[in-house]
């Protein structure tokens, strides 16, 4: 990054900072934490001191709860002061570059700020997330997603929308950086480039799953089922390369995919995969994660009566499919690295 543009580390310059799809908890603050923190690294290593003032925004949809996170700013602002060496010494605390931080409220597959304004842009698992559900999905209903026993035009109609969704963003972003800024994205993706032969979001599958159950037992609509899709599309990292080398604003300077555990309750002897507490636990723990981002969208078209429920179910379904696993469940995931032409 530093090699990019080396000159907006300049203490007589401001390095502007956006990181899309920040949420509201604790984890909103830590990845600019680290940011700061190598920013910092840099000058110091390149000649440039304590190095710019930064402004930093953060980005996301105008229901988060943004208040929570300017509730914290304080404690970190704090905590950037304790953090630098030389603590005792006041004058050098004053002296260290201010960070101004903003809350941005938008989607970010558009414009959110003015044009060349940004030196680095992060994002974390938000680009799987559609604009809007696809258009196009009467045929896919007992499937909630694109899953492995989905039509082709599901399949079809997922991939058009992540296409127009991440060229946008692409363009937005194109407009917004300066020349040699730098972006970093890691999103959820998928590791094969044929759909329809593995289906990598099992978490998915059975929750689609519990509903059919409880449309069974009249507890929900079946037309409600087979209207219901979630906004996700997992691209392969192919589908990635190519909508970025297609935009041509970007050098694609790094494109890596790996494997991240989700079952958090295993644990490894000898390098096998085992549980570290009973199915039923894993089950809970399993149920409590797809429900934190999950059930504002279940909400907004089932209604919230059958939730309590619902994750019940889910949580024994998920039990029993863990429970049967050899392998360590994973979800396949990318980070692009990208710098501004």
């Amino acid at each position: 990054m530093f090699s990019n543009h080396p000159a907006a580390f300049s203490p007589e310059h401001l390095f502007r900072v956006a990181d899309l799809g920040c949420s509201f908890g604790p984890n909103a603050l830590f990845v600019i934490w680290r940011i700061i923190g190598k920013i910092e690294e840099l000058c110091k290593e390149n000649g440039y001191g304590l190095g710019p003032e930064l402004e930093v925004f953060l980005n996301d949809l105008p229901e988060n709860d943004f208040n929570n996170v300017f509730m914290m700013l304080p404690e970190f602002y704090q905590k950037l002061n304790n953090n630098h060496e030389n603590t005792n010494n006041m004058d050098v605390i004053s002296q260290r570059p201010k960070t101004f931080i903003y809350g941005l409220p938008g989607s970010f597959y558009g414009r959110l700020v003015p044009r060349n304004s940004l030196n680095f842009v992060h994002s974390s698992y938000g680009l799987q997330w559609r604009s809007q559900v696809p258009q196009g999905l009467e045929n896919n209903r007992e499937n909630i997603h694109h899953a492995m026993a989905s039509p082709p035009d599901v399949f079809a109609a997922y991939y058009s929308q992540f296409k127009r969704d991440f060229t946008t963003f692409l363009e937005s972003r194109a407009v917004e950086m300066v020349v040699g800024a730098r972006m970093v994205l890691t999103f959820v993706s998928r590791s094969v480039e044929d759909r329809s032969t593995k289906d990598e979001q099992q978490h998915l599958k059975l929750l689609s799953d519990t509903l059919i159950d409880m449309v069974q037992e009249g507890l929900v609509k079946e037309a409600d089922l087979h209207s219901f899709n979630f906004p996700i599309y997992t691209p392969s990292k192919q589908e990635v390369e190519t909508l970025v080398r297609e935009n041509g604003s970007f050098n694609l300077d790094r494109l890596e995919g790996f494997f991240l555990p989700w079952d958090s309750s295993h644990v490894k002897h000898d390098n096998d995969y085992e549980a570290g507490v009973d199915k039923f636990e894993r089950g809970r723990l399993a149920s409590i994660r797809v429900r934190a981002y999950s059930e504002p969208i279940l909400v907004s078209h089932f209604g919230k009566s059958i939730m309590d429920d619902l994750f019940a179910r889910y949580a024994k379904k998920m039990a029993e499919h863990l429970s049967k696993l050899k392998e360590e469940p994973s979800l396949f995931n990318i980070v692009i690295s990208l710098s501004k032409k």
